[in-house]
This record gives structure tokens, C-alpha cells and sequence, in this order.
């Protein structure tokens, strides 16, 4: 009896573990891409369509699933869960070309999808609540004194992004008037002006009116928390100055947010809604490189479906658009009479792992620990 020895590979450089068993160097890069698997999930394909793909991909020995119906043709539409290696996905996505039915559109997304990434370094986007009542440090920041002084040690300990919020987005909180929210940014941007600070600054506001102002003061991003769907004319105003914008993903306001938490299907509905948006904001003159978007940890959502976006979030990519997630000193860390102190290393727990998956943006509270956790795993 032979005592095999087993190991499940965890790497993503399979290319050097082929290299490493002695497989031609010539045909590695090649080759690895039979070891790459990946499934996608596809939306409202015709039993037409989906018939055609499923045996597109027993051809190649990949999977395609559809709903049982599609067989028979007696259901309009189905979803489709299609997986396989890069090299069985890459020959369906070029026969799937040659096909009817509008497949050639389906097979040149396809392709798009299975380009692998190229590394991304994550960047750190720092917190200015202005505010009274933000659930983490309301109050501590108000004084524009106060609020220089840690707008001055989030860039020291090296964010990429300065957040200035004058409006509290907590669950159950309610809305503020524009003329309070500038009259708590405006000496902040004054300040950063005056001094020649070189930073992008965002604006965390549903707001029109404070984005309008504030992009004329200097600011280069808007972090919408409603997602472009709190104020009409939000669109306009980035469009109309080139910002950059996050669209988030929030049911409801946060006076009512947290009220109705059901979801259909958690991930799928939020991706639906991102990429609704994100066709609004292209329709408006947003250009594509300025979107950025953000599932919305604790924005209508329970502590379990939080965890299920962090261990989606990748799906999210698959609309083209870089992706922030803001876990910070939230709820779902379960630890509501701790300190802050004791907080920030349960969140730099979670973002590790989201780094280590090379999400584009973080959006955190204690730079400095994650600006040093970065130096180390880069």
C-alpha cells in the first residue's frame, strides 16, 4: 500500500508551484490558467441563450447551471451560474461570440471578466467627523481647533483620502440643513487652503448644496451614503465639477434604515442596485473612472448580512468600478461599550483580511495602525 503524501494548494502563484514540480517553463504562464477556476453568476438569460451555453460548456468540460425549465424552453428567463478554468471560460467566451441570440455580447463580457486583476495596494481613507452625535467620536472633532488638529494627525500617519462628514449617518439619525453642514466644513477646507495642504478631500454628504460649495473650496470626491438617491441633483453637481464620487448602498435613511433589513437576495440586490447607479451616474456625465462604489456595511443591513458582504465583497468587482468598504468601529463588531482603542484592533482584524484581498479603498477611523499594517504585508 503507497503512503501518499496530500497537500491542498492555497497560492495564487501557481505558476511557480508548476515551475517548482519541473512543468515546461515555456507553457507555464499558459498553463497555470487549467489550475484558475472562477464562476460567475449571469442575469436574465433566454432559454434560447442559456441552452446554447450549457452546451458550450459540456463541449469543454466547464458547468453551466440554469434554472430546470430552460431545457424545455418553458420559462422566459433564468439565471445562470457558469464555472470552470480560465482556458474552458476563455473558449466559451470566444465560441460563445460566434452564437446568436445577442451571445456575442455575452461572450465579450465574459472575456472582459476573466482578464485577471493586476495588484492593487489599498488605500486608506481617513475619518473627520465635524459632528456632535457620529456614533464613534461625535463631539470630539466639532471645534474647528479640534478638527484641524486630527485632520493634521490623519495625514501625518499617512491616509490617502481626508472623509470630512458634517452629518452624522448613524442609524436613527436625522438629517441636518446644508447651511449646518458648511458652517462646520467651510473653516476646515479654509484651513486646508490656506496652507497649501496637498490631499484629495472628500465630503461625506447626501447633499447637493454642501457638494457644490465645498467642490469649489477644493474638494475633490463625494461620498454619497444614499447612493445619488437622497438628492436629485447630486449627479449634476459631480458631474458638472469632475468629481469623484463613492455611490453607497443604503435601504432607506438613517432615520429608517435599520427598520427593514429583508433582502431577496442579499448580494444580488445590492449589486443589482450599485449597477443601476452606477448607469444613472454614467446618463448624468459622471465618467466611469470617478465612480467608486461601497456595499454600505450597517446601512439597512443585519450583523450577519454585514459579514456576508465582507466575504463577497469581490463580486462587487465585477462592475468595473473600484470598491470601498467602511467597517470601522461598527456595529457588526459587536462591542458597543468598548473603547474606541479596544475597537480599532477588532477592525484592523477585518481589514487585514480585505487588503490581503486587495480591495481598492478602506475607510477607517485609526490610520496610523493600518497604515503600518500595509507596510508590512507590502
Amino acid at each position: 500500500m503507497h503512503d501518499f503524501l496530500v497537500k491542498k494548494l492555497s497560492t495564487n502563484n501557481l505558476e511557480s508551484e508548476l515551475l517548482n514540480i519541473g512543468y515546461d517553463s515555456s507553457y507555464a504562464f499558459k498553463g497555470k490558467e487549467k489550475f484558475e477556476y472562477l464562476n460567475f453568476k449571469i442575469f436574465g438569460i433566454t432559454s434560447a441563450q442559456g441552452n446554447i451555453l450549457k452546451q458550450l460548456s459540456l463541449s469543454v468540460g466547464a458547468d453551466c447551471a440554469t434554472h430546470k425549465l430552460v431545457i424545455t424552453g418553458q420559462i422566459e428567463k433564468s439565471d445562470c451560474i457558469l464555472g470552470g478554468n480560465l482556458s474552458q471560460l476563455k473558449t466559451i467566451s470566444q465560441k460563445l461570440q460566434l452564437q446568436p441570440f445577442g451571445l456575442k455580447d455575452l461572450g465579450q463580457r465574459l472575456e472582459e471578466k476573466i482578464c485577471i486583476k493586476d495588484f492593487v495596494k489599498t488605500k486608506i481613507m481617513g475619518i473627520l467627523n465635524v459632528t456632535p452625535d457620529s456614533f464613534s467620536d461625535g463631539g470630539q472633532y466639532f471645534s474647528t481647533e479640534d478638527a484641524i488638529k486630527h485632520l493634521n494627525k490623519l495625514i501625518s500617519d499617512g491616509a490617502d483620502i481626508i472623509d470630512i462628514g458634517a452629518e452624522s449617518t448613524k442609524p436613527g439619525a436625522k438629517e441636518v440643513s446644508a447651511d449646518e453642514q458648511l458652517k462646520r466644513i467651510i473653516p476646515v477646507l479654509n484651513y486646508i487652503n490656506k496652507n497649501k495642504i496637498d490631499i484629495p478631500i472628500s465630503i461625506d454628504t447626501r447633499n447637493s448644496e454642501v457638494a457644490n460649495v465645498c467642490a469649489g473650496l477644493g474638494a475633490s470626491v463625494i461620498n454619497d451614503v444614499s447612493g445619488l438617491e437622497f438628492d436629485k441633483n447630486m449627479a449634476d453637481v459631480v458631474a458638472k465639477h469632475g468629481l469623484k464620487v463613492v455611490i453607497q448602498h443604503s435601504k432607506g435613511t438613517p432615520e429608517n434604515m435599520q427598520k427593514n433589513t429583508e433582502y431577496e437576495n442579499l448580494t444580488d440586490d445590492i449589486f443589482k442596485f450599485l449597477k443601476n447607479k452606477i448607469d444613472y451616474a454614467l446618463s448624468k456625465g459622471i465618467l466611469k473612472e470617478n465612480i467608486i462604489i461601497d456595499a454600505g456595511i450597517g446601512f439597512g443591513k443585519t450583523r450577519e448580512q454585514n459579514f456576508e458582504i465582507l466575504h463577497r465583497w469581490k463580486e462587487f468587482q465585477s462592475l468595473d468600478c473600484p470598491v470601498m468598504l467602511g467597517v470601522s468601529r461598527k456595529s457588526l463588531l459587536d462591542m458597543p461599550n468598548s473603547a474606541n482603542e479596544e475597537k480599532d484592533l477588532y477592525t484592523l482584524a477585518l481589514n487585514s483580511i480585505l487588503i490581503n484581498e486587495n480591495i481598492d479603498y478602506i475607510r477607517v477611523h485609526n490610520v496610523k495602525i493600518h497604515k503600518k499594517l500595509l507596510e508590512i504585508l507590502n
